[in-house]
Formats: C-alpha cells, sequence, structure tokens
C-alpha cells in the first residue's frame, strides 16, 4: 500500500520506495524504512498532506507520499 492511499488517522510503517532518487530526498527528511508514520490531515482538495514522522510534522505532495510503500 502506497502512503498517499491512508486517510487522516490512519498509520503504517515504512517498508521501501519506488523512485530511488525522490527515495534519498525522504530519507533525508526522517522518513526511513521501519519508521511508524500517521497522516494526519489533508488540505481542502487533497493535496498536500500532512503527516507525522520521527516526531515532528512533514508535508508532502501526493505524487512524493506515492513513492513511500506502507505496511500497515
Amino acid at each position: 500500500m502506497k502512503l498517499s492511499q491512508l486517510n487522516p488517522g490512519q498509520k503504517g510503517t515504512i517498508v521501501s520506495f519506488t523512485d530511488a532518487e525522490m527515495s534519498v530526498k525522504l530519507m533525508e527528511m526522517g522518513c526511513l524504512p521501519g519508521e511508524v508514520v500517521e497522516v494526519e490531515r489533508l488540505a481542502p482538495l487533497g493535496d498536500p498532506m500532512a503527516i507525522r514522522v520521527a516526531g515532528y510534522q512533514l508535508c508532502l505532495r501526493k505524487s512524493e507520499a506515492s513513492v513511500i510503500i506502507i505496511q500497515s
């Protein structure tokens, strides 16, 4: 399942990434395999989304969140 498919309040654990180039940027922001992520809220039109990871809030575009494979 992709992170972009979760609704606010749902959690998952990062398993892997589908884009090697984007994964480097995401890992620098704290989205590491094994980290638990929670979707906190979505913008009115659904993009971007605010997630909680590694103890802080991070906003990602849906296209960025769709690169993150999670296990719920």
